[in-house]
């Protein structure tokens, strides 16, 4: 904490620059808060001192509250820990300060960085600083008296929808809007705030109290309505997130009983939210996305990464084609293999379209695009392989294929290429074990579609080198992924934790329950589609090729269904044809398809589970648990066998691969939070009651009796695969 402190400077002039100091973002963290209050009175106590300017140091106002404050209350209950920094300091010690407080802002002021700067009575900005409350995308509410400063400055829509999307604006749109006074160059940012903070002393400048404006809120029932019309739509978008309900009342309050009465309310709420199961599920989930680039044996030794600059990707398909988007989009020199140029010049042309299209929707500029078409080159031999970082395999799942692409790969490429495969159910020892270089053998395994889903999880053997492994890292987060280091096993940390999730379902509808109805519960609870309509979209040779793999590695738990084998002899594949358990027209969401009821009959004939023939009753609670308890049950071997560095690796990676609600912390989080024992006990009865697939596993057993939360670290006795 040396670095972190709060310095104070009074100049000739009289301004006293008040600048927060703590790398990397000036964090607002409590040595901060206790600094500033020190300064403030200080400052207001000095007579040579005029006005103030408040600053940050290395060219970033503050990234904010400290988020780690928040852990320390989850971990502890105790809200005694939060600071009282809203009335006492921003609204006491700042906005009624006896003399003239100035914002100098650079780099970016989020959270209660901006809204200490809303705090202070004139915000100068130097051009391209971001401003945003990104608070409600950590479950809780702007809790520095941003939700009734921020409004008066932009006005109400402006506030609300800022608030609600958790982005940020730039200075530049901020000074249109009235939140900054002025925006001149950083060079010149102190000089022009401490003439301005003297200007407001010498009146030669108005001496303006956010808190006290009401001239951009409009007439009550104008601000009533825009509240009306802002509930209804997150409600809509956001169902199952309450902070954006809690968000709206705040500034309602301080809408009708005056800001200073909302400044109060905003506070109280505050601190009854962050104690919320949706602030400590996103609080988790942002701290577990952080701790990711921390690998034991790889970050901790000293190497440095080496820079990739030129890939290969063998194979132009679906996932190629994503994976190749995403590194030209970068900056990185992609060359594209393919078996023939009809190959070729189709995914030449769908990683085109990709591009382009990402300009279209505004992602990217048009000259961007152009410039990263123009860094891929397609061949259709290894001739242009002598120069590159790195090859990514992207071919389709054959052991024999990937092999022998392998041992080509290794003579082509330089020594220190990374040779990289993209399988994601393959045995990496299987595809590198007729090469000499195993050390270089990583698994680079991307979600579909690659250019856009942001895990990379990476997968290392027992012989990957912890350069290649670094090295892919940095890749990851150069293309803008989250990279999850992995052990090496069947289905690796992600498909193999998931592989019941569609099994369960089978089992369940197999059992009698209606398909649709357990689609219903699992989008309800809050991922993007059930299982069905998933797997409708992956289409059901997906689902046979993949279902095989696991019957093979996990033979003592898996579930057959007949059903998805009746749905391909049917004729029917999805969304890839239009017809599975759902109906896809253009222009329309997926409708439930009620021919596909007398082939699910055929399933339950077939596999002749039901308890004496009759459909089991279950509630919507029950179908949930059905489906997801054996998804932690896996994921606690996982955990056990050391796949994952930490748990939270899997909560990440659950979150950003399966598109599991954020706001629920990750599947682990997530079980801890339901309660080891009600799953432990859970499985045990339906195990009783419908076989192995529900058999719990050791070591979710002993957790469940001993009272350990499953995300407690394993024991040293565990064997660690992702450690190696």
């Amino acid at each position: 904490m040396s670095q972190s402190r709060v310095m104070m400077e009074v100049g000739n002039d009289g301004v006293a620059v008040i600048t927060i100091s703590n790398p990397p973002v000036n964090a607002l963290a409590i040595p901060i808060i206790d600094g500033l209050k020190e300064k403030f009175a200080e400052a207001t106590r000095r007579n040579d001192v005029k006005a103030i300017v408040l600053t940050g140091k290395g060219g970033r106002f503050s990234g904010g509250f400290d988020i780690n404050v928040f852990q320390k209350v989850h971990g502890t209950g105790d809200i005694s820990i939060m600071p009282d920094v809203s009335a006492e300091l921003v609204t006491n010690a700042v906005e009624d300060c006896k003399k003239p407080v100035v914002a100098a802002v650079e780099g970016l002021a989020l959270g209660g960085g901006l809204e200490f700067a809303l705090g202070c009575h004139a915000r100068i900005a130097a051009p391209r600083a971001q401003l945003g409350l990104p608070e409600l995308s950590l479950g809780v509410i702007p809790g520095f008296g941003g939700t009734q400063r921020l409004p008066r400055l932009v006005g109400l829509s402006k506030a609300i929808e800022m608030m609600l999307s958790s982005k940020p604006i730039m200075s530049e749109e901020g000074k249109k809007l009235g939140l900054i006074d002025a925006l001149v160059p950083s060079e010149d940012l102190l000089k022009v705030s401490r003439a301005w903070a003297l200007d407001i002393a010498e009146r030669h400048k108005p001496w303006l109290r956010s808190l006290h404006r009401t001239d951009k809120l409009g007439s009550l029932s104008e601000a009533r309505e825009v509240l009306r019309i802002a509930r209804q739509q997150a409600k809509k978008t956001t169902p199952n997130l309450p902070q954006h309900q809690i968000c709206l009342d705040v500034i309602e309050e301080g809408i009708i009983h005056g800001g200073y009465s909302g400044v109060l309310k905003e506070a109280k709420v505050f601190k009854e939210i962050v104690l919320s199961d949706t602030a400590r599920g996103l609080v988790h989930v942002f701290l577990s996305k952080r701790a990711t680039s921390k690998v034991p044996n790889v970050t901790d030794v000293g190497l440095k990464p080496r820079q990739v600059k030129k890939v290969a990707i063998i194979g132009g398909g679906l996932m190629g084609s994503g994976i190749a988007t995403a590194l030209i989009m970068n900056n990185i020199f992609v060359v594209l293999k393919e078996v023939n140029s009809e190959y070729l010049q189709k995914g030449i042309k769908t990683i085109e379209e990709n591009v382009r299209g990402l300009a279209a929707r505004g992602k990217l500029t048009k000259d961007r695009a152009e410039k990263a078409i123009s860094m891929l080159k397609g061949v259709l031999d290894y001739a242009e392989f002598k120069d590159v970082d790195m090859v990514i395999e992207a071919v389709i799942e054959n052991v024999s294929l990937k092999q022998n692409i392998f041992s080509e790969i290794e003579k082509a490429c330089p020594p220190h290429c990374i040779l990289a495969t993209n399988t994601s159910t393959i045995d990496l020892n299987l595809i590198g074990e007729k090469i000499k270089s195993e050390d270089r053998v990583i698994g680079a395994h991307f979600f579909s579609p690659a250019h856009l889903m942001p895990l990379l999880e990476i997968v290392r053997t027992k012989k990957t080198s912890p350069q290649t492994i670094l090295d892919l890292m940095t890749v990851g987060k150069v293309i803008k992924k989250v990279p999850v280091v992995v052990g090496n096993c069947t289905g690796f940390a992600v498909n193999r934790t998931f592989f019941p999730y569609a099994q369960g379902a089978h089992l369940l509808v197999n059992l009698g329950v209606d398909a649709f109805r357990i689609d219903r519960v699992i989008s309800n609870f809050g991922l993007p589609m059930g299982p069905f309509q998933l797997q409708d979209l992956a289409g059901y040779g997906v689902a046979m090729a993949v279902g095989k793999e696991y019957e093979k590695a996990f033979s003592d738990r898996v579930f057959k269904s007949p059903l998805v084998g009746l749905l391909d002899k049917n004729g029917r594949n999805g969304k890839n044809n239009g017809k599975g358990f759902y109906i896809y027209e253009k222009g329309s969401k997926p409708k439930p398809d009620p021919s596909v009821l007398p082939i699910i009959e055929e399933s339950r004939r077939l596999s002749n589970i039901m308890p004496a023939g009759k459909p089991i009753s279950v509630t919507d609670k029950e179908i949930l648990e059905m489906v997801l308890f054996p998804v932690v049950n896996e994921a606690c071997r996982v955990l056990n066998e050391g796949i994952v560095v930490r748990a939270s690796d899997l909560d990440i990676a659950s979150v950003l691969g399966m598109s599991f609600p954020s706001y629920r912390g990750g599947i682990v989080f997530w079980a801890d939070m339901v309660g080891a024992k009600h799953v432990y006990t859970s499985l045990k009865k339906w195990s009783e009651m419908y076989g192995v697939f529900y058999k719990a596993s050791t070591f979710l057993e002993e957790r469940a009796i001993k009272g350990i939360p499953l995300s407690a670290p394993a024991t040293a006795a565990a064997t660690s695969k992702s450690r190696m």
